[in-house]
């Protein structure tokens, strides 16, 4: 299943590269505290920050990347962009460095090496939570974060390998358990900012990129969302985690539970009747007890890997979290995780 005349994407995500990621690359983050942007430019000060930033971001993602991404059977990337990304040109940048050139620099080498790439806008900024950036209030920065869609849509609408752009790229909804609520962002902000972001990039490069919204950890709260008579080319995404997960993944009968898991949330996705995309999955399995040898765990995370793999064959897109790290972490990088993969084993 795909966009109609279009094939599957099996890609990779490329984190931490426009947008940091004390797990992706720990070295910038050493000695600081910090386990994010926001602090760690309170940590550094805004001169050395930029620097840093500056330097990561000539160095940790090249074209020799993407050669390599499209020599290892991928076609597509999601490239998690940050609100800030045109700098002092667009809303509100404060201390943050922007990186609109290393966008296009994407798009130039995807072009290049037959690769497209999915835009994911990252709409948090500085400790701020996504609820508060979506507020209609005074606080908010709902506004700021629909005008950069709108630029971004404006900018790469024209462009060969421009796929789409995902209107946020990790937001957490907001459940009841009991008399309890658990932070996040309301459904119901979500859906008024989806519908809004929607309009914003539909009105800059018109019905041919798609449009992704995730399911913010809800599959099944997306039924009805977003009708196809009125909304086109619009695609739901799952983020398709089972690290945490309370299984015992120490044999195969585990690793077949948590990829049962994985096909009831893409069921419960698909009544949205949405086609449904999985904007991020790993290797990682669920803490085995001592008793498991570092070479039966790389055995069973690999016939997990082949057994997510079969399961998004039906659906439109998949993109392995994430294509590097700094420090080779086996079961997110996926020079590693895939390594064992064949090209025709990834389509």
């Amino acid at each position: 299943m795909a966009r109609e005349g279009g094939e599957v994407l099996h890609g990779v995500n490329l984190s931490g590269w426009l947008v940091l990621e004390p797990w992706v690359t720990p070295e910038l983050f050493a000695g600081t505290g910090s386990l994010g942007e926001a602090t760690l430019v309170a940590a550094l000060g805004d001169e050395l920050y930029a620097d840093l930033v500056c330097e990561h971001r000539e160095a940790f993602v090249t074209e020799r990347d993407f050669e390599q991404i499209a020599s290892r059977g991928h076609n597509a990337v999601r490239l998690p962009v940050p609100w800030y990304a045109f700098g002092g040109q667009g809303p509100n940048p404060g201390p943050y460095v922007g990186c609109i050139m290393h966008v296009d620099d994407a798009l130039v080498w995807a072009e290049r090496h037959g690769v497209k790439v999915l835009l994911s806008l990252a709409i948090s900024p500085g400790a701020q939570g996504e609820e508060d950036v979506l507020s209609t209030g005074e606080s908010g920065h709902r506004e700021d974060v629909l005008t950069v869609l709108a630029a971004l849509a404006n900018r790469y609408a024209d462009w060969p390998a421009f796929f789409g752009i995902e209107v946020a790229d990790e937001p957490v909804a907001q459940r009841r358990h009991g008399l309890s609520i658990t932070d996040g962002v309301p459904l119901h902000v979500l859906r008024n900012y989806y519908r809004d972001a929607y309009e914003a990039i539909r009105d800059r490069a018109g019905e041919a990129p798609v449009i992704v919204f995730p399911d913010a950890g809800v599959p099944s709260a997306w039924r009805g969302f977003m009708a196809p008579k009125r909304y086109q080319n619009v695609w739901l995404d799952c983020h398709l985690y089972h690290y945490a997960d309370r299984v015992d993944a120490t044999g195969p009968a585990g690793t077949r539970g948590l990829v049962a898991s994985s096909a009831r949330s893409l069921r419960e996705a698909a009544r949205s009747g949405l086609p449904v995309m999985v904007g991020a999955w790993s290797a990682a399995l669920p803490f085995a007890d001592s008793a498991m040898t570092p070479e039966g765990r790389i055995a069973l995370e690999r016939m997990y890997v082949a057994d997510q793999i079969a399961t998004f064959r039906d659906h439109p897109a998949w993109f392995f979290q994430t294509w590097k790290t700094s420090g080779r972490i086996s079961a997110w990088d996926s020079r590693i995780a895939l390594s064992s993969f064949e090209r025709r084993m990834l389509g």
